[in-house]
């Protein structure tokens, strides 16, 4: 993949990397006054675990941002991984693996109130230093006939999402209503961005383009 360094090194801006693939994010990022480059970590997701949902979610994001860090054009960037996981029942719930799946969970899902828990982390590669925590948000879930979930689960994006759901797509008239940010259900948590880069003394609006 090529990378455009040009245009933040010509305005003095940071470099902003995104370890993540997700148009989600890349969206909520730009929407915000941003221009990340997009490299993908590539991480093996189901090689790595953790005690709770929260916790895998934060090993999932600082294992996305360490790898992407590491690399030679990544040097002297601002790097932000993060990865969700939908927690229900205790339980951490990331992409489903088929439709069946997908299905199953919609089922387990409506009517009730999952959270889902995003990971953050932000890594100076220019200063070595990093800052990263979690964001959770409440979901409640409508109640979606059999139908409905059958469309949904043909339509393909729940198989590409945390949770099997998410609220910038199809899924949307399926959530009744959330308690907290809902950039941290759609992939990223911009206030908690702002912290986490104030914590390495970059300030977000330094960053716009």
């Amino acid at each position: 993949m090529a990378h455009d360094t040009t245009s933040g090194a010509a305005s003095g801006r940071r470099r902003l990397v995104l370890a993540s693939q997700s148009p989600a994010r890349l969206g909520l990022l730009r929407q915000a006054g941003l221009a990340p480059e997009v490299i993908v970590s590539g991480v093996d997701e189901d090689a790595i675990s953790a005690p709770t949902p929260a916790e895998l979610a934060q090993r999932l994001a600082e294992a996305k941002a360490e790898t992407v860090a590491g690399r030679p054009e990544a040097a002297g960037a601002l790097v932000i991984g993060c990865d969700s996981v939908l927690e229900l029942d205790g339980q951490p719930l990331g992409k489903p693996a088929d439709a069946e799946e997908a299905t199953a969970r919609w089922k387990a899902m409506r009517g009730r109130t999952g959270v889902l828990v995003t990971g953050h982390c932000v890594i100076d590669t220019a200063a070595g230093r990093r800052a990263c925590a979690t964001a959770a948000t409440a979901v409640r879930f409508g109640e979606p006939s059999d139908a409905e979930i059958a469309a949904y689960v043909a339509s393909g994006e729940p198989l590409h999402v945390a949770g099997a759901f998410t609220l910038d797509g199809r899924s949307a008239p399926f959530v009744d209503g959330i308690d907290g940010d809902p950039g941290t259900v759609i992939g990223l948590s911009l206030p908690l961005l702002r912290r986490l880069l104030a914590e390495l003394g970059v300030g977000i609006t330094e960053l716009w383009t």
